[in-house]
Order: C-alpha cells, then sequence, then structure tokens
C-alpha cells in the first residue's frame, strides 16, 4: 500500500496518521495522528492539531486505517514453530507429552535456531511487537537476532536429576544476563522440583526480574496433585520422580506451598484452567493478585476444562493472551486468540479483550508505564489494520484475521513480507 508521505528537512520526528487512533488510554481519536521522535512517542491527538505542533516531522499517512498499540504476547514457545502439524490431537494430555518428547528427539540445534527464527518472523506478521518466549535452549539465544521486542525466560525442567536443580538454574542465568529482558520459567510443578522454584525466586528477588510458569493446565496435573494418580501420575511415577508431594494438595495448592512466605505475587502463571474451591479461596487471601496467560486455541486443542475467566478476573487477577506453540496451535497470530476468547466469552467487551495483548499483558511485565499503550513517553510500537467504521473500531480490531501490511517497532517502520 503507498502511503502519502512528506519529507522532513530538519527532523527525523515522524508523524503517523490514520483514520481512528487507538490509544488504550481514553477514548479512540478520529483523525488522528500520533508523532514520533527515536524510539518514543512525542505526542498523539487529532492529526490537525498534531501536525501543526510537529511542522517539520515527515507525515506517514496510512489512510483508512486504525492505529493500535503493538501486541503482546504473554507466552509462546517459538522453539516449536517446527512442528506445527506435527501432533495430532491425542488421547490424553499425558500422550501428548510423550509425542512432542519423541519430536524434539528428531531436531538439531539448528533446527531450533531456524525454528525460533520463523516463529519471531510469522508473530511480526500478525501485529506482535513484543514477546514473552520460554526457550528450553538458553544457550542459543546469541545466534539469533529477535526482530521484536523479546522477554527471554528460560524453561527449566530437572525431574530426572533435581539434585542439579540450583547448578540448572545457575547456568541458565549466565546466558539470560547478555540480554536486556529476561526471566526464569520453572516448566511446572510436576517436571521442576520445590528447590528449582526455590533458586528461580532468589534470583529473580536479586536481579529484579520476571518469573512465569504452567500451572493447572490439564485435567491429569490436578488429579496427579490431588489424587495421587492419572495419566500424568502413572507416566512421571515410572521414569523415576518423587511422588512424595502428590496426593494432598491441588496444583496452585502447592505451588504456594513451595514458595513459602513469598507465594506467587508478580509471577505469570500459564493456563490455570484447573480449579477447587480451595484455589479460589488461596487466590482471594493474596494482598496482590498474579498474572496469568490464557492460550485460548491451544486449550481448544487439548479440551481441557472450561477456563474459569469470570471467577478469576472478580478475584483481581490480572488476563493476558499468548498463543503457546505451534505444536499445539496452528498460527502466532494475537488477533485469533482474541477472536477464540470472544467464542467463549462473547459477553466480554471488545476494548477489554484487546486489552488483554496490550495494558494487561505490559502490566505482567512490569512496562505498563512504556508500553501496551499510545501516550507521550510510551515507546513507539505501532500496528495498524483496516477500518471502515470507527465507531466499531474494536469490533473491528477483534475480527481482523489478516497479516499486517504496517508496523512500527521502537520507532522504525517495518518490512512486511
Amino acid at each position: 500500500m503507498a502511503h502519502e508521505r512528506r519529507r522532513p528537512q530538519k527532523s527525523t520526528e515522524m508523524i503517523v496518521r490514520g483514520r481512528v487512533v487507538v490509544t488504550m488510554a481514553g477514548p479512540a481519536i478520529e483523525n488522528a495522528a500520533v508523532a514520533v521522535l527515536g524510539d518514543k512517542i512525542t505526542d498523539v491527538g487529532k492529526f490537525s492539531e498534531i501536525s501543526k505542533r510537529h511542522s517539520a516531522a515527515e507525515i506517514i499517512d496510512l489512510g483508512e486505517q486504525a492505529v493500535l498499540p503493538g501486541l503482546i504476547n504473554a507466552h509462546c514457545h517459538l522453539d516449536y514453530t517446527c512442528l506445527r502439524g506435527k501432533i495430532p490431537r491425542l488421547k490424553s494430555f499425558t500422550d501428548w507429552i510423550r509425542a512432542i518428547n519423541a519430536e524434539k528427539s528428531k531436531l538439531s540445534a539448528d533446527d531450533y535456531v531456524a525454528s525460533i527464527n520463523e516463529g519471531f518472523a510469522e508473530a511480526k506478521r500478525f501485529g506482535t511487537t513484543t514477546i514473552v518466549n520460554l526457550t528450553a535452549f538458553p544457550e542459543l539465544i546469541d545466534q539469533i537476532s529477535a526482530p521484536i521486542r523479546t522477554w527471554w525466560f528460560a524453561e527449566l525442567i530437572d525431574v530426572r536429576n533435581p539434585r542439579r536443580a540450583s547448578e540448572i538454574v545457575d547456568s541458565a542465568v549466565a546466558r539470560l544476563k547478555s540480554q536486556k529482558d529476561w526471566g526464569l520459567a520453572p516448566h511446572a510443578p510436576f517436571t521442576s522440583s520445590k528447590n528449582l522454584y526455590r533458586r528461580c525466586q532468589e534470583i529473580a528477588k536479586r536481579e529484579n526480574t520476571l518469573l512465569t510458569t504452567h500451572l493447572a493446565e490439564s485435567r491429569e496435573e490436578m488429579l496427579m496433585f490431588r489424587d495421587a494418580e492419572g495419566p500424568l501420575y502413572d507416566f512421571l511415577k515410572e521414569i523415576g520422580r518423587d511422588m512424595s508431594d502428590c496426593g494432598a494438595k491441588t496444583p496452585l495448592g502447592e505451588l504456594v506451598g513451595r514458595l513459602g512466605n513469598e507465594p506467587i505475587l508478580g509471577w505469570i502463571l500459564v493456563h490455570l484452567n484447573e480449579f477447587a474451591e480451595s484455589d479460589l479461596e488461596i487466590i482471594a487471601r493474596l494482598p496482590a493478585k498474579f498474572s496469568i496467560a490464557y492460550c485460548p486455541r491451544s486449550h481448544d486443542y487439548f479440551a481441557h476444562s472450561p477456563f474459569q475467566f469470570e471467577k478469576v478476573r472478580k478475584l483481581g487477577c490480572n488476563i493476558c493472551l499468548g498463543t503457546d506453540s505451534l505444536a499445539s496451535n496452528v498460527d502466532l497470530s494475537l488477533f485469533a486468540e482474541m477472536r477464540a476468547f470472544q467464542t467463549h466469552f462473547p459477553a466480554s467487551p471488545p476494548s477489554e479483550i484487546l486489552a488483554m495483548v496490550t495494558t494487561n499483558a505490559a502490566q505482567a511485565l512490569n512496562q505498563q508505564s512504556v508500553l501496551g499503550r499510545i501516550e507521550p513517553g510510551f515507546r513507539a510500537d505501532l500496528v495498524a489494520i483496516p477500518c471502515s467504521d470507527s465507531t466499531r473500531v474494536f469490533e473491528e480490531i477483534v475480527a481482523f484475521d489478516q497479516p499486517l501490511n504496517w508496523s512500527m517497532i521502537c520507532g522504525s517502520v517495518q518490512e512486511m513480507a
């Protein structure tokens, strides 16, 4: 699409104009513009006003498009982009674990690097400008130049050798610390030991970094921890896991018990599909609430129990959306995740659904003062989609189902192949 431009004479400042600008900081603004200098937003408002205040700026006129904050994917595994379509729906979650382990055994380091790069390119095409990416191979990060803003989380598992918990965590941290934005991701309570979780929490507190973990994803995980039975219990017992932590608590109760006096505040908990009444009581007692990364289409792939959205929202949890991996999804589009969420929760206003991939996700990353909104001082991460009716712009955003033809990341207009 051709964009009308007025070239600057002395300034490198840009004005991005659209039919409507969705700031996520107030009502959408019609015939509006965003002024950008370097990697920051400097101004936003009516185009007539912005163009007067920034008269030397280059104008990028996107025509009949809605400009909105870049989307934030709160949970993804780009390692497994190459597994798209490789694993059919299986009878149980445990069978899927066996299947993905079999597929992973066929992959080389070069395969993983190619997979991650392919995933980045796809996420970018669908409007993601920030991603929470879990990788099992932090040693490969230095071989990758991420084209979007990335929080690298090392996914950590010590189920076969819990005595090495501190060594596993410390080795990952040594690889991650060269990155600007990073965190630690104990995989799940059924694959990561109590000592691994506690070591991650110690380092996160010391380094002021982030933590995420999969939790209560499947009925089999609930059966394992609460009832000491089921396919997941049998599988892990078979490979030698100490099962003494099973038979008394729910997965959430187990995690709170492991983390002691600083339970789960500040964590991004992924999935959280299985609840008991005791879990809701635990959440209600917390003085501050955690974030939940819900992955609607991965949830549908596994046919998990219904996500208890209304209950956790009323308890104050911060709900975000993620794509999970292509081992349980078909693409990396957050627009598709928003539509899937709307299918399950049709009473949710589209503006609130968009918040799950903008403001809410920024809050989960503790970046609510710089990401997720279009405001002066915020990072210049913008995307644009066609808009035919500015009075229904949020509905059009959620309904959008194509790759984008324009985006800006860190103040740089992107090539959209």
